[in-house]
């Protein structure tokens, strides 16, 4: 078995009450911390008052997968090197309180987010700390293989044009003409 890099995190997930009939409270990630043992296993609320609530999720491994470099790449080339996190809401309870938001996965790859979004789930991002950055870097710098450039083949849909740039067109019609052989 390979053993790949790997870092355990904590998601904490923030709730807002809105002033909005349809909707009083809206979920969103707040932060991706280094975990620590002193977290322990479970989720906790860290915070709570009228107006937010604010949960902490311990227990998530972000493994670094070589075939997935360039995922890797796309993020640390990015404006902003992130962390992306899958989250759902658990069930209706049918109660006044807010239903709570879990983060299912977390990842530093553009692909692995990008394939989430495609499934239509949630997914939010924040900022990768830097000694996150610098190990990602190095990952990407020793794995991570640019494929080779092909070459492009013309665009059929392109109009035809001969080297003078004028407009050409190609015929498939045979030509009969005179001076023909008897």
């Amino acid at each position: 078995m390979t053993e790949h890099p790997y870092t355990d995190v904590a998601v904490i997930m923030r709730c807002e009450r809105i002033d909005n009939r349809w909707q009083p409270w809206r979920w969103s990630l707040a932060e991706v911390v280094m975990h620590d043992p002193a977290f322990g296993t479970e989720p906790r609320q860290l915070l709570s008052d009228e107006r937010e609530q604010r949960w902490m999720f311990p227990g998530f491994r972000v493994e670094l997968f070589r075939d997935d470099a360039e995922g890797y790449h796309l993020n640390v080339e990015s404006p902003a090197p992130c962390w992306f996190v899958l989250w759902r809401m658990d069930e209706d309870d049918g109660g006044d309180a807010p239903r709570l938001a879990r983060p299912v996965e977390v990842s530093l790859s553009y692909h692995e987010a990008g394939r989430w979004l495609d499934a239509q789930e949630t997914v939010e991002q924040v900022p990768v700390p830097p000694e996150v950055l610098e190990v990602l870097q190095a990952f990407v710098a020793a794995n991570y293989q640019p494929e080779p450039k092909r070459r492009k083949r013309p665009d059929s849909f392109q109009p035809l044009q001969d080297r003078f740039g004028n407009p050409a067109s190609v015929s498939t019609e045979k030509h009969r003409g005179g001076g023909g052989r008897g």
